[in-house]
This record gives C-alpha cells, sequence and structure tokens, in this order.
C-alpha cells in the first residue's frame, strides 16, 4: 500500500489544497497521519490515482457549477468576508485581531459598512423575553433555539420586503432583527454589549470576555450554508427578519450549528477512558471526529485557536486534542473550541448553537443587505439525472 504526500497527490489531481481535503473529509480518498510528521498526512495512492483518472478534461458550465455547490470556487461576488492565506478577514479586517480587543456590536459595523452599530438601545423594542436559566439547555432543541425561531418568525411575517429600501433603513432593520433573536435569551436592561447580557443570562460572569471573543470570531465566515441560504432568501425580495429565519433553520443542522454537539459526545468518551483508544475506535467504526480539520484551513482553524487561548482547556479535551492530532493529524476546529468552552465554564450544552446564532445573524444581516442591492433571483439550474422523460 503506497501513501503520497499532499504535495505529491495535488500534482496528480491539479486541484487546490481545500479540493483535496475536501475529498478526505468526504472519505474519497483515504488519509493518515505522517509517521514522520504526525502533523501532517499522507494520501493513498491508488484512491488519488483513481480519482485522476477519473477527472475529465474541458469540463462543461454544468459540470463546474455543479462542483462550485460543495466545497467549490465561490459563486457569489462578495466584499464582506474571505478566508484568504489562512485567515478570517472581514472586509479586509483581521476577525482574529478584532477578537482580541473588540466586540459583536463593533464587528457588526464593519460587516454593514457602517461607523456604529447599538444593539443595546434597540433590544428594549424587541420582543420581550425572559433569559434561559443556566443549566436549562437541551442538547436536542433547547428552549433558546425553539424561542429564536418563535421571535423571528413573529417578525418575518410583518416586517415589509428588503427590496426597494434604501441601506440607512435596512441598516436600522437589521439592529432591530438582531435585538430581536437576542431577545431569545437576554432580557432588556442596561446599555451593555451582548456578550455582558449573555453572561448575565447564563449566570457566568467570569465567562464574559471569552463569549466577547467568540461572538466576534462567529461573525461571518464566507458563503457557508446558512449564509447562502439568506442570500437565497433575501434574492427574492424577503423582509431581513425572513432571510435570518432561512439562515437559523439551516445552521440548526447537525453538520451546522450543531456539530459542537458531536464534539461534547467524543470528550465525554476520551474522559472517561484512554483517549487515544477512543479515538481509534471512533475511527475504525466509520464515525466522524467531530470538531476536528476544516478545508478551508490546512494548517488549523484560526478561529480555534484563538479562542483556546483565551480560557483554560479541560483535561480531556487537552487529552482528545493531543490523541487526534497524533492518531489523525487534524487540528482542532472553532466547533472543539466551543465545546471545550461550554465546558470550561459549565454553560448550557445548547450555549455554542445561541452563541453561533446571535453572532452569525451580524453576517447574515450583513449578507442580507449585499443581496438586496444587487437586486437579483438566486436560480440555480438542476441537471436531471432521474427516468427517461420518453420524448
Amino acid at each position: 500500500m503506497s501513501w503520497l504526500t499532499a504535495s505529491e497527490a495535488l500534482n496528480l489531481l491539479g486541484v487546490r489544497r481545500q479540493t483535496l481535503y475536501a475529498n478526505v473529509s468526504r472519505r474519497r480518498i483515504r488519509a493518515r497521519p505522517d509517521p514522520k510528521d504526525p502533523r501532517r498526512s499522507l494520501y493513498h495512492e491508488a484512491d488519488v490515482q483513481k480519482m485522476a483518472r477519473s477527472r475529465p478534461g474541458p469540463r462543461k458550465a454544468e459540470r463546474i457549477a455543479a462542483g462550485a455547490m460543495e466545497w467549490g470556487d465561490p459563486i457569489l461576488p462578495s466584499a464582506i468576508c474571505a478566508v484568504a492565506h489562512g485567515r478570517l478577514w472581514y472586509r479586509g479586517h483581521d476577525a482574529v485581531r478584532l477578537a482580541d480587543t473588540r466586540a459583536l456590536e463593533d464587528a457588526a459595523a464593519i460587516l454593514w459598512d457602517c461607523q456604529e452599530v447599538s444593539f443595546p438601545g434597540d433590544l428594549r423594542q424587541a420582543v420581550e423575553r425572559g433569559p434561559v436559566p443556566a443549566g436549562r439547555g437541551s442538547a436536542a432543541a433547547g428552549p433558546a433555539l425553539a424561542t429564536m425561531f418563535a421571535v423571528l418568525a413573529g417578525r418575518a411575517g410583518l416586517d415589509p420586503p428588503s427590496h426597494g429600501r434604501s441601506p440607512a433603513v435596512l441598516r436600522r432593520e437589521s439592529a432591530e432583527v438582531l435585538a430581536t433573536l437576542a431577545s431569545a435569551v437576554v432580557r432588556p436592561g442596561p446599555d451593555v454589549p451582548l456578550h455582558a447580557r449573555l453572561a448575565t443570562a447564563w449566570r457566568r460572569r467570569q465567562a464574559a470576555d471569552t463569549l466577547r471573543r467568540t461572538l466576534v470570531l462567529l461573525a461571518d465566515h464566507e458563503l457557508n450554508a446558512s449564509t447562502f441560504a439568506v442570500r437565497v432568501t433575501i434574492s427574492t425580495g424577503a423582509s431581513l427578519a425572513s432571510g435570518v429565519l432561512a439562515g437559523l433553520a439551516t445552521l440548526s443542522g447537525p453538520l451546522h450549528g450543531r456539530a459542537a454537539l458531536g464534539v461534547l459526545e467524543l470528550a465525554r468518551a476520551a474522559g472517561e477512558r484512554d483517549a487515544r483508544v477512543v479515538v481509534r475506535e471512533w475511527l475504525t467504526g466509520g464515525r466522524p471526529l467531530s470538531g476536528f480539520g476544516h478545508p478551508l484551513y490546512p494548517q488549523g482553524d484560526v478561529r480555534a485557536q484563538a479562542l483556546l487561548e483565551a480560557f483554560d482547556v479541560p483535561p480531556e479535551y487537552q487529552a482528545l486534542r493531543r490523541a487526534v492530532e497524533e492518531i489523525a493529524g487534524e487540528r482542532p476546529s472553532v466547533d472543539f473550541a466551543l465545546a471545550a468552552m461550554t465546558a470550561c465554564f459549565g454553560l448550557p450544552p445548547d450555549a455554542p448553537l445561541v452563541l453561533f446564532a446571535i453572532a452569525r445573524s451580524a453576517g447574515w444581516l450583513a449578507h442580507a443587505m449585499e443581496q438586496a442591492s444587487a437586486g437579483h433571483l438566486i436560480r440555480p439550474r438542476a441537471r436531471y439525472v432521474g427516468p427517461p422523460l420518453g420524448i
């Protein structure tokens, strides 16, 4: 059995590095840690050769478009966010550096291309809901998620369409929509940032600064699944609240906003037994190692790196991280960092999803406003592969 380095595999395939990683994650190409350097991976030569042979010559437009729908090239131009050179950028600002000192309100102002965004004042006008008591979160469908859906649905049924309205009006409404979403977790109160309100709602004031950093790091992430859902919705002229509701529905899936739950399960197993044994068993059983590896960050998820430096990582998570890096050659993603933070501060189990939703809504709304200004419908074509049409 022969194995190739990443450079050798990429040379044979003629693809970008992120495409190679995507094929590994979809189990089209087998990979294993390099015995000489566990931080690097080797790739099964037969799998690489098979994929190289199957690649067509000049591809038709439909093949290019189909490939772009799954970890492919960007399919929509955007000035909001980019993942490039192993970093995350908000309109040219390094998101990790922003997270060192800034709050979600500041990140939203950058993403929305305006001078200032004030959520607390708008929050007083939002639907008033009580906070989620600490420890009451549910791993399946927590009360916060249910309330988020409810308050957004209420706005979505009443708010005006997004098309034909000025950027200033849409920015003002965006602040109201984000405040409405936050009202599912925090009560109206003093003019304090959202991260401080979350810390109060969860009765974890000592976590406030880490929550601040987390919200900034999660504010946007290019054209991920939920953001694309928002843009498709807004392209029809639907209201901003309807767009965010579509994003929240997409985020709620286990492969997106709930990915941290898989990390919690893996960490529990690693805490009860030897982490290396658990990792090997999961790999042998074909179970994905949730919270590790990311196609857009070959050298490691910078969001995870920045967040893991902000708190004391629990021992079981440290052991799990070492075991996965040693055996699988993968580094933590932001989902791992969210799960470790939840364990460190004793947050509700659904805290990662809540943080994702509140933070990412700032990015969703930025993309919603950009799509509204574009003024065109997003309408891909389908390539029919069903029974013969009988023509």
